[in-house]
């Protein structure tokens, strides 16, 4: 990271407690001279999007605020800023994190430190990667993951590699169109899927469009 990328403070507010974040300033921030990203197939459109905070994320950090973690490994795959892990983690949950982009780590140590909180294990890794040595997990989320076609096939293998033998899924879909037949997928793998829209949106600006996700097995 470098002083001419700018930032944003902010703080969001949850039912029991408050998560400080720094996020990019805005989807017009870029830093990529080294070529990290590059090199990865990030686009210097595309850098900026993992550094700010989406509705469909805001949504799945409230669901994780109350939702039962007992004895539960949780992994959260595409974390990007990573508003769900920071929620879990502040709850003493046992949350690992994945993003694809080189600097996510990066902004999930910091975000980590600003609520002394302890450290979130963090693997950059592909949805393709199949020697992450990541493990298998009890519960499964994410938020706006669908967002090109080619990513279902990729997202749900992931997925299927990494679920115990009794696991749920969660995730969060703005509405991109993927998501039906992402679920087709997952069925094809064994799992059971349900669909709803979230039921209490209050603190985002605009109405969401998407919907949330479920799958067990």
């Amino acid at each position: 990271m470098s002083e001419s990328i700018r930032f944003r403070y902010q703080t969001l507010e949850f039912t029991n407690t408050d998560i400080h974040v720094r996020t990019l300033r805005d989807t017009q921030q870029y830093f990529d001279t080294d070529g990290r990203a590059e090199k990865l197939g990030i686009s210097s459109a595309s850098w900026p999007l993992f550094g700010v905070i989406w509705d469909s994320s805001k949504i799945l950090a409230h669901l994780m605020s109350d939702f039962d973690i007992e004895g539960k490994r949780i992994l959260e795959v595409g974390c990007g800023i990573g508003l769900a892990s920071l929620v879990l983690n502040h709850r003493s949950a046992d949350i690992t994190a994945t993003d694809y982009h080189p600097e996510a780590e990066c902004f999930m140590d910091e975000n980590v430190r600003i609520n002394n909180d302890e450290h979130i294990p963090f693997i950059r890794t592909g949805w393709g990667d199949l020697d992450d040595a990541l493990g298998k997990f009890d519960l499964i989320i994410g938020s706006d993951l669908l967002y090109e076609r080619d990513h279902i096939h990729l997202l749900a293998g992931f997925i299927d590699r990494h679920t115990a033998q009794e696991c749920e899924v969660i995730i969060v879909d703005p509405g991109r169109g993927n998501h039906a037949n992402f679920s087709k997928r997952m069925v094809s793998l064994d799992f059971s899927h349900t669909q709803s829209k979230p039921l209490d949106t209050h603190y985002l600006t605009l109405p969401f469009k998407g919907q949330l996700l479920r799958y067990k097995r």
